[in-house]
């Protein structure tokens, strides 16, 4: 429970209780699935997040350990979030969800460029430099994308990487 000053009515200042009901899961191994996290824990080989996820898995088991979340935490070296947030994707996605790490959903930044935007930058590229420069420069090409509407604003660090990443060579005159 939480408890939140608040004002209610004026001057009078008291103290109101949430309950805030928390959903838990409760872990029940088949044989077959304890010994499969026995041996992870047992190798000792592999990624180390593998391990604890094995490791709060045997310990939430109800026909086991059946210990607390906290309980589990400190000697794993995590946060019981960390716990309950295995022992949720065992009940709800099974083993090999519970074991592994949680997929992103979305990736980290969006892309600047898509198939068409990559395809226009390399055009781009491969075309003749501004008149008064010899070849095209990252920030270059970087402004020329925002001038013609390909994105509305782009580093010249994206758009080296995006070259790099197609092969594309600006040094010579004939690149392409």
């Amino acid at each position: 429970m939480l408890a939140f000053p608040c004002h209610e009515g004026g001057a009078s200042l008291r103290t109101r209780k949430f309950d805030m009901p928390k959903k838990f899961f409760i872990v029940s191994l088949t044989p077959e699935e304890r010994e499969q996290l026995e041996a992870i824990v047992s190798r000792g080989r592999g990624a180390a997040y593998r391990i604890k996820h094995a490791n709060i898995l045997l310990a939430t088991d109800e026909n086991g350990p059946n210990m607390s979340d906290a309980e589990i935490a400190r000697p794993l070296r995590c946060h019981r979030n960390t716990v309950a947030n295995v022992r949720q994707r065992f009940v709800e996605q099974g083993l090999d969800a519970a074991v592994e790490r949680k997929k992103r959903e979305t990736p980290a930044v969006e892309r600047k460029l898509d198939g068409r935007g990559e395809a226009r930058l390399i055009a781009v590229a491969c075309s003749s430099p501004p008149e008064g420069c010899s070849r095209w420069t990252m920030q270059m090409l970087a402004d020329e994308l925002v001038t013609l509407n390909v994105v509305e604003g782009i580093s010249d660090e994206t758009v080296r990487k995006t070259l790099k990443k197609t092969n594309s060579n600006r040094i010579f005159e004939n690149a392409g």
